[in-house]
């Protein structure tokens, strides 16, 4: 993709944002009535909340007693009585626009039947993300060879962080014998804590990454996957290699609303003393976060940006200004 196209899908993207957020400020904050028989809500105006709250915290003029007052007369006459209620339609306009838990409901003090299955579903397809296991015909198609870290099983990379950060000795000798030295870009891949990220998202993003650098005219070096890797490996990989950026594709942590989510980690020259505010981090990538595609794109970008300014983190923010 060229330079000019990933300029535009960012000012798209930027643009549909602030759009997102001056309709919220006109919408002002909406509060559902939970306990109540009939779902009512309330509208309290941004303007109310954000009144006079320079410089120091300020507390809504959300009325307590009135609320009181008015959910008791729901429960003598079983009808809604609030005089700023709205359909329900408004907590399912919320709700379609969120992954989250939001509006499910409960049947006296637990959750509803079909909530709790699905809770328990999203723990199981969690759980499989981190034991799974990488598709070894993904990692074939796109030529990546395998190395591993000091981890020997899963439960000691879960119980060894440190393991996970450090290449094996075999892993050592084979980067050195397989691998471009001192290349301007290195792309490392590791399945982290999701296998099943690296599956549903890795081909998207790879290839749109090594598209777009390509296009910018950036070096890349000699690219591989490593099993059980933790982010500072990436560290390890620094000093083997001396390449000028690296780049960590992992599966992140599985959540109860994606155990699919991939992130890109960026650091200019790392090293084992690196500390982590040196990364920049682009996280939340999937089929309902950011599209992998557009991911790939974006980070094409991004590096350049970090080989013109020769830094990255927290480093990179105070250079850019």
């Amino acid at each position: 993709m060229d330079p000019s196209t990933i300029e535009k899908v960012t000012k798209i993207v930027l643009s549909k944002l602030q759009s997102i957020d001056d309709s919220r400020n006109e919408e002002g904050v909406k509060m559902w009535d939970h306990t109540a028989s009939t779902p009512t809500v309330e509208r309290f105006p941004s303007s109310s909340i954000e009144e006079g709250a320079v410089g120091q915290v300020k507390f809504s003029k959300f009325d307590t007693t009135v609320k009181k007052t008015n959910h008791r007369a729901n429960k003598g006459n079983g009808e809604a009585t609030i005089q700023q209620k709205e359909p329900l339609d408004g907590l399912k306009e919320l709700t379609n626009k969120t992954p989250a838990r939001i509006g499910v409901g409960r049947a006296g003090v637990r959750p509803k039947t079909n909530a709790w299955l699905k809770f328990r579903y999203d723990h199981a397809a969690a759980v499989d993300a981190v034991f799974g296991e990488v598709d070894q015909s993904l990692l074939e198609a796109l030529e990546l060879f395998t190395v591993k870290t000091k981890v020997t099983d899963k439960e000691t990379y879960i119980r060894r962080p440190d393991f996970g950060r450090r290449l094996s000795d075999e892993a050592k000798e084979m980067l050195n014998e397989k691998c471009q030295q001192s290349p301007q870009i290195q792309i490392i891949v590791s399945d982290g804590l999701s296998s099943k990220a690296i599956n549903a998202n890795l081909e998207d993003v790879y290839l749109s990454l090594q598209q777009s650098l390509k296009t910018l005219g950036l070096d890349v070096g000699t690219s591989f996957f490593i099993e059980k890797g933790r982010v500072a490996v990436m560290d390890d990989i620094g000093e083997q290699l001396k390449p000028e950026v690296v780049i960590l594709l992992v599966g992140e942590r599985p959540g109860l609303v994606s155990a699919e989510s991939l992130s890109a980690y960026l650091c200019y020259k790392p090293r084992l003393d690196t500390i982590e505010s040196d990364r920049t981090v682009l996280s939340n990538i999937h089929q309902g976060g950011i599209p992998p595609v557009e991911a790939g794109a974006y980070l094409g970008s991004l590096v350049e940006k970090i080989v013109s300014y020769e830094a990255s983190g927290v480093s990179l923010v105070k250079k850019e200004g």
